[in-house]
């Protein structure tokens, strides 16, 4: 199946979560999620499976000021 991630195309297998999403995109913590502009908490990125079309977007904290 053909997702995006922060806008760019990934092709993942068809039984794909969020998890594995994750994965391909090589994000690394800490972060937060939105699959199609909804917030995905942590708890849930193992069971949450995606579609084709889905977008997620991975955000990782800005420090500063």
């Amino acid at each position: 199946m053909n997702i995006h991630i922060n806008q760019r195309p990934f092709d993942l297998p068809d039984s794909a979560t969020v998890t594995d999403a994750l994965a391909a995109f090589g994000a690394k913590p800490p972060f937060a999620v939105a699959l199609n502009g909804q917030f995905v908490a942590r708890a849930e990125h193992a069971s949450k499976a995606l579609a084709t079309g889905d977008k997620l977007d991975v955000v990782a904290p800005v420090a500063g000021g």
